[in-house]
């Protein structure tokens, strides 16, 4: 980077968080976002503040937006929530959800399809395979791989014998393996996983490692091929990516290779303790989790008058 571009993305930097208390685990004033770590991540901050209309803010939903929970189908928004999208969908060029979570699931734990107000909001699930948006109500998602299907028929005899409390998640284009209530999630997911890594690739699937499960899914399908898709298509000029686990870890890698050509963006780490440590090193700004992501768009939405 040359001397002027760093000089401007320091400028830009404090700019966008000259009145944040300390950093991104301190107290700040609520009407100010915390500051980013890093120049990259202030200058993506400073350029969504200065053009929100231009901005794409794309969240991830388990861990992000709900609190982790021992099945996924109790994993409802965090308080507060549903309100602050609402509300910054009308801030903001495009709101969008990212998630390995099938759109119907998400849609049904959220309730934002039958959401009074809602302005311009997009889901992409299953890491892009389907989606949904505000503006058609529809959901598009292609037929699932052949693989699938016979995965999905040789999981019960391959966890037969996996230790008790392994539950399968189908999510129809995909199937993910639990082991959250078993009673030693680690050695459980060690023990399992090089038998279902080779099940998936045998079929023409992929295993992805998430926190305490495996997915068994289609190849070639990630949170960097979503984002980048949706950055085109919206024209977006600035963007702000969240995440919690490596599934995210592509739109973080997406968003590196944006600013590197001139986009800006920031990353934000929904922090846990379950939280890989190369997510949280990678993130320009940590919040604490759902509550702390919830007050980061509030923030952001009284900046924005949203």
């Amino acid at each position: 980077m040359s001397d002027s571009a760093q000089h401007s993305a320091a400028s830009a930097q404090h700019s966008a968080a000259d009145s944040a208390a300390h950093d991104d685990s301190a107290a700040h004033d609520q009407h100010s976002p915390p500051a980013p770590r890093t120049l990259a991540g202030g200058a993506g901050l400073a350029a969504l503040l200065t053009a929100p209309d231009r901005a794409l803010i794309a969240l991830d939903y388990d861990g992000t937006l709900s609190p982790i929970v021992a099945r996924p189908a109790d994993a409802v928004p965090a308080a507060g929530a549903i309100e602050a999208l609402r509300r910054i969908s009308h801030a903001v060029g495009t709101l969008a959800i990212i998630t390995g979570r099938p759109v119907d699931a998400l849609l049904e734990l959220t309730g934002v399809e039958k959401l009074p107000g809602l302005g311009d909001l997009v889901i992409l699930g299953q890491y892009g395979l389907q989606r949904w948006d505000s503006r058609s109500r529809a959901i598009t998602s292609p037929e699932p791989l052949a693989g699938v299907a016979t995965v999905r028929a040789a999981l019960p005899e391959l966890l037969r014998d996996a230790p008790a409390g392994t539950v399968v998640e189908d999510k129809h284009q995909a199937l993910v393996v639990h082991v959250r209530r078993t009673a030693d999630p680690d050695a459980a997911l060690a023990a399992l996983t090089p038998a279902l890594t080779t099940l998936a690739e045998e079929h023409g699937l992929e295993a992805a490692p998430g926190k305490k499960v495996l997915e068994l899914r289609p190849p070639g399908h990630d949170k960097g091929g979503a984002l980048r898709e949706l950055v085109a298509a919206r024209g977006a000029r600035s963007v702000l990516v969240a995440g919690d686990d490596y599934g995210d870890l592509p739109a973080f890698s997406a968003v590196d290779e944006m600013r590197a050509s001139g986009l800006p963006g920031i990353t934000v780490c929904s922090d846990s303790p379950e939280v890989p440590a190369v997510l949280r090193e990678r993130a320009d700004l940590v919040v604490g989790g759902p509550a702390g992501m919830v007050a980061l768009l509030e923030v952001l939405i009284e900046r924005l008058g949203g």
